[in-house]
């Protein structure tokens, strides 16, 4: 069967696994810091059918939900397509959900069942199951220790595997009547602006994309790709292209530990392809250049700049080179880059950038020492990729042409408006607001933007985000927010000034610069008592007069605050893909920004 004609992702997962059965596929540690171990194709989609088998042996009707609560691991992926085998649709929840998010979850799906991983993730996931109507029974990945009597049945993981190998119910025959316009899952956006949404994705929506990417990405010689599995699996992001996309490609998938052990993971599994949001590449080039300022005199660190030096030069306009810098690049590349390349794996191919905007610094810094970097655009309404950019044609300042078979037009105030079978049916439950996004087949994205004349996407901002000063001039903050976190000394920006004279800004210091000026000035390392320490702030005020000077009059910062804490998942400032919630740090110091525009 064509790739293209595929009629539901079921169907695609178990022709491939028929045809790639004794190779391996899902790769985990066991535990912390063991070696990877694989399972194979053949070994997952007996899995799959058994996990199906059980769920039906549970009640699962078609078209029931399913929650699903797990760390990335190949579990999630099993559960994830028995969950559609059975008939069900798949409902992810984020682990850093707390009660009351699972909650809402469960009850705006009216969840049959749920299938949660460790006892940390299950204390929270089932006492939100407990106190449902709708909960019938969950599934426990993990050993669970109930400190309480539940209402609904509980059954271990491996016990329900071998429930479902007594059964001897055709799931893969089953599966091919599933159509491309069936829904798949509903995946809740993640909040940035109030309570989350669920966005019905139906087979086709993610299928367009999986054929998309591999048209657009092909110039990558794609063959024998692996990927390391790092952002949530509950992001629609990460769920079509670093899950759904392997299985598309036939390639492997690593899942990685966590955060801290990134760096371990990546030369552990030697990845092609990393799928990522823009905070994690703006961590990684903080890191990098800190190490590079501590030492500028050390001989790898000067190496290291010249080679940054040269490659953005030879990016932005390749004919600037004199000879002698050619020749430079040429050794630089074999003495730095593939020393940076052999850091990150040594087979990798490329980064891709999507959940955000990048700033265009950040792609130029990576694709100067070596990395392949390409940003996309989509949203969870839009399966979720609409745009990215091409190896061969890679416009930082894009996030790239359009994906084949999507339609894309301006509307007169510039937002960005989509068509195409990559558009959700809709939110689940909520008619009146599906109502306002989606008219007459296009979706309504919130997010403004243009076409340039090469037909590359230029986001500017999202719409509800865009400050319009009490001048009249519309504002883009992401701008100026990634022009201060490009600064050493800031790790996180926020720019406010709606209907206000001038811009002011909330800071959140780098923490690793942080502790470097406290044992300079010997202050002590507690953001919170510094918050108005003078000589801190005097700090600040350069580097935010440093970033003025690149700005127009109306996009300078005029005055700021110091956070006390970094905008973090657990206070709520940021969401489960690290984007700022900007109305909850907006009312967590409304009064102190409002308060900055008193002073004289």
């Amino acid at each position: 069967m064509d790739r293209r004609d595929w009629p539901n992702l079921l169907t695609m997962f178990f022709e491939q696994a028929e045809k790639n059965r004794d190779r391996p596929f899902l790769w985990a540690r066991t535990q912390t810091n063991s070696r990877f171990h694989p399972l194979t194709w053949r070994e997952v989609a007996e899995r799959i059918g058994a996990l199906a088998r059980a769920l039906r042996l549970h009640g699962v009707q078609p078209g029931d939900r399913i929650v699903l609560v797990s760390e990335n691991r190949p579990e999630w992926l099993i559960a994830d397509l028995a969950i559609m085998a059975a008939g069900a649709i798949t409902v992810p929840a984020y682990t850093t959900n707390t009660v009351d998010d699972h909650r809402h979850i469960i009850d705006n799906s009216q969840a049959a069942g749920i299938i949660v991983s460790t006892r940390k993730l299950s204390a929270r996931a089932l006492a939100a199951a407990h106190r449902s109507s709708s909960v019938r029974f969950a599934i426990t990945i993990g050993p669970l220790e109930r400190q309480q009597s539940l209402d609904i049945e509980i059954t271990a993981w491996d016990d329900a595997i071998a429930q479902g190998r007594q059964d001897s119910f055709d799931v893969a025959k089953a599966a091919r009547g599933l159509s491309r316009n069936d829904t798949a899952c509903i995946i809740y956006t993640s909040g940035t602006g109030g309570t989350p949404k669920g966005v019905m994705h139906h087979h086709g929506a993610i299928l367009h994309n999986l054929y998309g990417a591999q048209k657009v990405l092909a110039q990558l010689g794609l063959d024998s790709e692996v990927f390391l599995s790092f952002l949530p699996l509950s992001h629609s992001y990460e769920h079509t292209a670093g899950q759904f996309f392997p299985i598309f490609l036939g390639a492997q998938i690593y899942y990685a530990q966590s955060a801290a052990q990134l760096a371990t993971d990546m030369k552990d599994a030697h990845p092609t392809i990393i799928m990522a949001v823009p905070r994690l590449y703006e961590t990684m080039h903080a890191k990098i250049m800190h190490n590079i300022n501590a030492d500028r005199t050390a001989t790898k660190s000067r190496l290291f700049l010249k080679t940054l030096a040269l490659g953005q030069k030879r990016f932005i306009d390749p004919s600037s080179l004199t000879f002698f810098e050619r020749v430079q690049d040429w050794v630089l590349e074999r003495l730095v880059r593939n020393k940076v390349r052999k850091g990150f794996g040594g087979r990798l191919k490329a980064f891709v950038s999507g959940g955000a905007p990048l700033n265009p610094d950040i792609g130029l810094f990576f694709t100067a020492i070596g990395i392949r970097i390409l940003q996309g655009y989509g949203q969870t309404e839009t399966g979720p990729v609409v745009s990215v950019n091409t190896p061969k044609d890679c416009k930082l300042n894009t996030v790239g042409p359009l994906l084949p078979n999507t339609e894309v037009k301006i509307a007169a105030d510039g937002e960005i408006l989509v068509k195409g079978e990559l558009v959700m049916h809709g939110y689940w439950h909520d008619e009146k607001t599906s109502a306002k996004v989606l008219k007459d087949g296009w979706l309504h994205t919130g997010d403004v933007g243009h076409l340039d004349a090469d037909g590359h996407l230029v986001i500017t901002d999202r719409k509800r985000d865009i400050i319009v000063n009490s001048g009249g001039d519309n504002i883009a903050p992401q701008r100026i927010e990634g022009l201060l976190t490009l600064e050493p000394e800031i790790a996180q920006a926020m720019v406010y000034g709606d209907k206000r004279p001038h811009l002011v800004a909330l800071i959140v210091p780098d923490l690793d610069w942080l502790k470097e000026w406290v044992a300079t000035h010997g202050k002590p390392e507690d953001l919170c008592a510094l918050a108005h320490d003078a000589q801190l702030r005097a700090a600040i005020a350069a580097t935010i007069e440093r970033v003025n000077t690149a700005l127009s009059k109306v996009e300078r910062i005029h005055r700021f605050l110091i956070a006390p804490c970094p905008f973090t998942i657990d206070n709520g400032q940021m969401t489960p893909t690290l984007k700022i919630r900007r109305y909850a740090v907006k009312d967590m110091y409304a009064q102190e920004l409002d308060a900055l525009y008193k002073k004289r």
